[in-house]
């Protein structure tokens, strides 16, 4: 992956809108948005978007979950299912 290919000034946007549209979905690869040198922007097709919001997601929850060990707020596993298990029966009786 030559990263160069997907910095691109600000012009090259306004000028070629379509283009660069084109190769964001067809490289799934996020294009740059320069400015006076300076990076501005970064486009990316949704499909690629969605997935990094799924992924930071996950990360959080994980993250989450290790602060929770870390300060002794988790169940074992058994008496998790045990709880669930007693919920359930009672729902069904």
């Amino acid at each position: 992956m030559n990263i160069s290919k997907d910095i691109k000034p600000v012009t090259y946007l306004k000028s070629r809108a379509a283009d660069l549209l084109k190769q964001i979905n067809d490289t799934h690869r996020p294009v740059i948005i320069t400015q006076n040198g300076e990076p501005r922007a970064v486009l990316q097709d949704p499909q690629s978007y969605e997935d990094m919001r799924n992924a930071i997601g996950i990360l959080k929850l994980i993250s989450q979950g290790e602060e929770e060990i870390k300060d002794a707020k988790s169940k074992p596993q058994e008496e998790v299912f045990k709880n669930i298990e007693n919920v359930l029966n009672e729902k069904l009786k």
